[in-house]
């Protein structure tokens, strides 16, 4: 590492969401070019910047900054030079050089003890003097934070962040209850936190200390899909992450419910604890869903009339089941239709359709993807957008998501259809709902056998299994589904039927390998040379589904010897290396995170902007187009024309995806999937998740591996299980 030091003589490029900044330093009279993290630096202050030298292939020599220090300018030149640089509003070059003309090297004493002294100088009023004498304490202030947030080994993004939010009471802060910051400042988790506790000195066993872990075990435990943990459980992964006793987290529980920060509920023999914003999701969700359910007026004999015109119009014949959705979709503000792949669920949301648009109702069509919506697009001939887009997602603050479309601008809609609800977590159902108004019904269609949704809550089956709405259920598989091997042996899969793996279909194939390195081979030679042939694809076109991420057969070494493969290292394709992973132009990648401040654009053919929008979300995938070292940027093209910019700090939201765990692949349809099957935990290799592998391919599965592997799955019924409140809300008070 080196050490330079200078002014900053003018920046060059910089990134207002990021301060990932170019800058030209100034140093004995030699211009250096300078990249890193410089927020809040102007022209003209001094730094003293710590890095190293590096040859950029078009920009040459930079110097690569890890971090840095403000320095005050101590000679006259240098004063005048800060105050003139336009740091300070409302100097400019010529005043500043009459401010330093009468007080010299006295200018920063004066500006901070005496600044009435300022209004000596011509063009200075006594506001103005006070003003400028705030700035320069601001910026001082500001620099003295940074220099102490620094020594806890806070970055400094993450430094101008928290002095935002805390001003001048930072230092009591940090000093005392660092965990506060886990609470109030997005991007500071319990670890980082805690890793500053450390620092200061506060004990392992602090009340403040095992309060922020209990409050992060919940949020973790969110992120595995639970709306609450039992109590016993609570105790024992807070317990692991603290190293404290049990005793010592028991006793803390009282305070954080007396603080409403969670809450407890007793069902039965077990107490329940939710993060307060969780439970009352849930309570909001029920209470919004019982609103909505109106019962309507409508005769057996005009229902029967409109679905025999429906018929006639449209060639269909609608089996009993059907009917009974389109008449109780016309009857109910509230409905749900549930039924597995080939049993005419596309055919009954077409007739609902039909239905409502020859009453001359306006009806709005989403799914929680894009690429679900998209599918959904085809198969009605309707637009459908995905719920986030229904609700004119605003990106929010600092991490906050906003919809436009709320309770005091509900949607202008007489009926809304969502697809593939198995996917809609707790959070987004209460953002829709918010967004309904009682008399606009609502149609939830979704595959209860499917996996539930990666956000916590188990929405569409709590909605069910509560008995409170009424609910169709699609059974018949229609003629000509049955013809297809991949629909009727997901059917018998999900029946826990045995499947005949013997390779006489003409989609549904099983390849009988017992080595992983063999496996992967095969999965190579399926995707480079056999299938793209046989299913008329790309070989992007065909996904790679693993139950796992690690091990032999996990998404992450699968991901690198199919990138080595698929897209591999030329001189004309840039790379930017992450972490273990690398990235090339031309790969495949998927977003792994919520992300409601990216922005996109959509883009015509000739490259202009057509449409603009902000949201990249959790299993998205699309290609790099571009990696631009310079600004230090990754373009990545989702849906064929929406474009998204990376700053290289998020790229830990991506992930390639070559191959991508059955759990990623949720919504998404591909014209064929590749499965391998070898072995992993029990509690992960069940019915529910190979059914939904199965489920995910359009005109053909192969699996490939052990086949006992494949039955054990088959017949492992026991699913990971996952703590959701939403039935019971729904049950109270009926």
């Amino acid at each position: 590492m080196e050490t330079i030091t200078g002014y900053v003589d003018h920046i060059i490029y910089r990134n207002a969401d990021n301060g990932y900044t170019v800058l030209v330093l100034v140093c004995e009279e030699e211009e250096i070019t300078c990249v890193g993290i410089f927020s809040g630096i102007s022209e003209g202050e001094n730094i003293e910047v710590t890095g190293e030298y590096t040859a950029h292939p078009t920009y040459g020599k930079q110097f690569k900054a890890e971090s840095y220090v403000e320095k005050e300018p101590t000679d006259e030149l240098s004063i005048e030079r800060y105050l003139g640089s336009g740091a300070i509003k409302g100097i400019g070059a010529a005043l500043a050089a009459r401010i330093v003309r009468r007080f010299k090297g006295d200018t920063f004493r004066i500006i901070e003890e005496e600044p009435e002294r300022l209004a000596e100088v011509k063009g200075i009023s006594e506001r103005k003097a006070m003003e400028i004498s705030d700035q320069v304490s601001e910026k001082r202030d500001l620099r003295q934070a940074m220099i102490f947030l620094q020594q806890y080994g806070i970055t400094l993004n993450l430094a101008v962040k928290i002095y935002k939010e805390y001003g001048q009471e930072v230092y009591g802060i940090i000093q005392e209850n660092p965990y506060r910051l886990a609470d109030d400042i997005s991007g500071v988790g319990f670890r980082i936190a805690d890793e500053i506790a450390k620092k200061v000195g506060i004990h392992t066993d602090s009340d403040f200390r095992i309060r922020s872990g209990i409050l992060y075990t919940l949020l973790q435990a969110s992120g595995e899909g639970h709306t609450f943990l039992p109590e016993e459980e609570l105790t024992k992964r807070a317990g692991e992450l603290l190293g404290v006793t049990e005793e010592a987290i028991e006793k803390q529980y009282m305070d954080l419910s007396i603080e409403r920060k969670i809450i407890m509920k007793q069902e039965g023999e077990q107490v329940q604890i939710y993060g307060a914003p969780l439970y009352y999701t849930e309570v909001n969700t029920a209470m919004m869903l019982k609103n909505l359910d109106i019962a309507y007026d409508v005769s057996d004999a005009e229902i029967t009339q409109r679905i025999h015109k429906i018929e006639k119009q449209t060639g269909m014949e609608l089996d009993e089941h059907q009917k009974e959705a389109v008449s109780e979709a016309v009857r109910n503000g509230l409905l749900i239709i549930t039924g597995g792949p080939g049993t005419g669920k596309t055919t009954t949301i077409n007739s609902i359709i039909k239905y409502f648009e020859l009453e001359g109702l306006d009806i709005f069509l989403a799914a929680p993807t894009g690429r679900a919506a998209k599918r959904m697009s085809e198969m009605t001939g309707y637009e459908a957008k995905t719920i986030h887009r229904m609700l004119e997602l605003n990106g929010g603050m600092e991490g906050a998501v906003g919809f436009e479309r709320n309770e005091s601008n509900p949607l202008e809609t007489d009926v809304v259809i969502i697809d593939e609800m198995s996917m809609v977590d707790i959070s987004l159902m209460q953002s829709l709902l918010k967004a309904m108004v009682a008399g606009t019904r609502l149609i939830l269609v979704g595959d209860v056998n499917q996996l539930p949704s990666v956000g916590p809550g188990s929405v569409l089956k709590d909605i069910i299994d509560s008995g409170q709405f009424h609910v169709v259920q699609l059974t018949k598989i229609f003629r000509q589904a049955s013809q297809s091997d991949i629909i009727v042996n997901a059917h018998k899969i999900n029946r826990g039927e045995e499947v005949v793996l013997d390779n006489k279909s003409m989609d549904f194939f099983f390849l009988k390998r017992y080595d992983a390195d063999v496996i992967i081979n095969v999965v190579l030679q399926l995707i480079m040379q056999k299938l793209p042939k046989f299913v008329n694809a790309q070989p992007y076109d065909i996904q790679v589904l693993t139950p796992m991420k690690k091990g032999n057969l996990g998404v992450e070494r699968l991901n690198a010897i199919l990138q080595r493969y698929l897209n591999p290292p030329a001189p004309d394709k840039k790379e930017k290396e992450y972490g273990d992973k690398v990235f090339r132009e031309g790969d495949k990648v998927m977003q792994i995170k919520n992300n409601y401040q990216l922005e996109w654009e959509a883009l015509s053919k000739y490259g202009f902007a057509i449409d603009r929008g902000t949201g990249v979300f959790n299993g998205d995938t699309g290609i790099i187009r571009e990696i631009n070292d310079y600004k230090e940027t990754m373009t990545v093209v989702y849906d064929e024309d929406k474009v998204v910019e990376y700053s290289f700090k998020i790229l830990e939201e991506l992930e390639l995806a070559y191959a991508i765990t059955i759990h990623k692949s949720q919504g998404s349809e591909y014209p064929a999937v590749v499965i391998p099957l070898l072995g992993g935990p029990r509690m992960l290799m069940n019915r529910n998740l190979l059914y939904t592998a199965v489920t995910r391919a359009r005109k053909c599965v192969t699996l490939v591996g052990n086949e006992m592997c494949f039955y054990e799955m088959e017949q492992n019924i026991t699913e990971q299980t996952r703590y959701s409140g939403l039935r019971a809300r729904l049950e109270e008070n009926v």
